[in-house]
Formats: structure tokens, sequence, C-alpha cells
């Protein structure tokens, strides 16, 4: 507009009393437009002081699930199909729940390889979700139960600088009539096959729990290699 209104004097004389009126109407127009603007800006700033006006004008796009919960929501889907439930507890647990219901005594060597942080003598962080399964089996008063039990764990772990005090475990419990060793085996190959592709190889083999009997462990072949070793399964 100020542009227009220095080039006013170039108008031909004969247009100047037009040129001049549509100069006016539009500068008035304009600056009523602007008033409209300032006003309605100052009353959103009295309702709303935390307006961000730096804030990009782009669409803020949403991260994704952390990696933690895409595995464990894939688990819990595979043993969903399976007919599990999910069961949950506390993460701040006692020690009979954690330790002394499992028949963990105070001087049970499993106590060592599972130390983890106290509150006090009797509070702690569950060292394992083997407490959901006490809950569940308390709650459930004999009934049948089929359950998976995810969540966080902690133990103070000064060994390898490559532990974390806190991690993520998975537990299973099966009660029910004609459960086998084979049912154990069967869900455990299902489970490494559907994680890792099912042209894996699984290897059971017996192992010394201080708190289970009978024990065993499970290995599967590595999904990078197909076995041949390479530094991901670092050759084993």
């Amino acid at each position: 507009i100020s542009l227009l209104m220095n080039d006013f004097r170039n108008v031909p004389a004969e247009q100047k009393r037009e040129v001049g009126q549509y100069l006016n109407k539009l500068k008035e127009t304009t600056q009523n437009k602007i008033n409209e603007l300032k006003a309605n800006f100052d009353s959103v700033q009295t309702v709303n002081d935390d307006i961000d006006l730096t804030r990009t004008s782009y669409p803020i796009e949403l991260g994704t699930r952390h990696p933690l919960s895409l595995v464990k929501k894939e688990i819990c889907d595979i043993f969903g199909r399976l007919g599990f439930s999910i069961a949950e507890g506390p993460e701040i647990e006692d020690d009979w729940h954690v330790f002394s219901s499992l028949n963990f005594a105070e001087d049970h060597p499993a106590r060592d390889m599972q130390d983890t942080f106290y509150i006090n003598p009797e509070i702690l962080l569950r060292s394992q979700t083997s407490p959901v399964q006490v809950r569940t089996m308390l709650a459930e008063n004999g009934k049948p139960i089929k359950i998976i039990c995810p969540g966080k764990v902690y133990r103070r772990d000064d060994d390898d600088a490559t532990h974390s005090h806190q991690f993520m475990q998975l537990e299973g419990l099966v009660v029910d009539k004609n459960i086998s060793m084979s049912d154990l085996k069967g869900t455990l190959s299902l489970l490494m096959k559907k994680m890792f592709g099912e042209n894996r190889s699984i290897r059971f083999k017996p192992s010394y729990f201080p708190f289970t009997e009978p024990s065993v462990e499970v290995d599967v072949s590595c999904f990078k290699c197909g076995g041949k070793g390479c530094p991901m399964c670092k050759h084993t």
C-alpha cells in the first residue's frame, strides 16, 4: 500500500480522484482487518498464555513403539493364539512372594544369582516375574491355569558390564491334568520357530537350576547365518 501511495503522483490527473478513492478504501479495509486480528490474538492470549509461537507449523510426526514393546507384543500374540492369558503384578514386591513362597530359603544359592534391590529387609524390587505366578495360583485356588507373565525385573549385577540392572522377562505357567514335559517342549519349539523362523533348529539340553526340577535350557540356531557361525551368534 505504501508503494502504491508513493506511486500516486504518477497517476494521470483525470484518474487521480478515482484511484485515490480506491487507495483510501484499500488502506482503510486493510487497517480494519489488522485491528481485528490483533483484537482476536489479544483475547486468545488472555485465555491461553502457553501458546508456543516458535513451534513449527508442520504436523508433528508421532514416534514408533520401543523395540522391547514390539517384541513383547509379538510374544504375547503367539501365546494368545495358544490360549494363554496375560497375568501381571507389582514390580515392588515382598520377600515372601519373590523368594520364600518358592522355597528360596534365606541361605538358598539362587538368592545370590538373583540379588536385587531392597527398600527394606522385607520389601524389594522383584528379581523375576514368578511372584505373578504365585499370586495367580493363590487367586485361582486349585483351578487350571494357563498364563504368561511378562514384565520388568531387577537384579544387582556387577559381574558383567554388558548387563543392565533392569531387564524384561516373560515366564509361563500351565497347571492342569495330563500336562507333561512334552507340552513344554512343543510350546517352546513353536515359540522359537514363530519368533526366529520356521527353519530354525531347536536344541533342548538338561541343565541345573537350583529352583526347578527337572530343568532344561533351550538353544535356537542363529537366524542370520543359519547355524554356520558368525559374529552375531559368536560361532556358538
